[in-house]
This record gives C-alpha cells, sequence and structure tokens, in this order.
C-alpha cells in the first residue's frame, strides 16, 4: 500500500519558518520525482516545487522562489520542504505528491500528473 505522510505543519509568525516532512512508503521513492503542492481555502490546487529523484535538480514557483527549499533524503525516503520567510498568503494544506510528469523550464513547471498524494499537513501564518 502506498503511503505518503506529512508532517510539520502548525501555526508560525509572518516571516517564521516550518519544516514539513513527508513519509513514504509502498513504492521506489528513490526513483520518484517528487512534488509539494498546496491548497488554500476557496482556491484550486498551486504547484509548489518538485525535484527529481536522485535530488539534483529542483523547481520552484515564482510566489516561493527564494524562500522554501525542497530536498529529500532517499536513505530515509522522506521528503522535505523547509520553508523560511513565511507570509500571509502562504498558508495552506500542504500536500506531497509522487510525480508522473511535469514538463518544467526556467520559468517553473507545468502540466503535473500526479501518482500518490499524501493526506496533507495545515500550515497557518498569523500577521
Amino acid at each position: 500500500e502506498v503511503q505518503l505522510v506529512e508532517s510539520g505543519g502548525g501555526l508560525v509568525q509572518s516571516g517564521g519558518s516550518l519544516r514539513l516532512s513527508c513519509a513514504a512508503s509502498g513504492f521506489t521513492f528513490e526513483s520518484a520525482d517528487m512534488s509539494w503542492v498546496r491548497q488554500a481555502p476557496g482556491k484550486g490546487p498551486e504547484w509548489v516545487s518538485i525535484i527529481n529523484s536522485s535530488g539534483g535538480d529542483t523547481n520552484y514557483a515564482d510566489s516561493v522562489k527564494g524562500r522554501f527549499t525542497i530536498s529529500r533524503d532517499n536513505a530515509k525516503n522522506t521528503l522535505y520542504l523547509q520553508m523560511n520567510s513565511l507570509k500571509p498568503e502562504d498558508p495552506a494544506v500542504y500536500y506531497c505528491a509522487s510525480t508522473q510528469y511535469a514538463y518544467c523550464s526556467g520559468y517553473g513547471c507545468r502540466d503535473h500528473i500526479y501518482d500518490y498524494w499524501g493526506q496533507g499537513t495545515q500550515v497557518t501564518v498569523s500577521s
């Protein structure tokens, strides 16, 4: 059974930091590209970041570039998202997702196809 379990969300002040984790099991994590996707109340899903299977290539949405860092530890089957300088527009449920396909360029990524999703972790930012 495939499982993606996010953790690390919570309440933080504007300008603060959080580190999200996503523990993966039930599939070959080290072979999978992985993404973080967020969804704010009343809005559609927004792709945040992607990392390739080896961890050597990453890409970010413009809204988080320079503030968020995606990483992974294939030995631990775990994906991370370090979020710094959190802003009032960052609150959402953050999901990790194994990514079958995404078209990425210097302008970000689009046309994502996701295989599996976690249940999400809530991030709240107070001003």
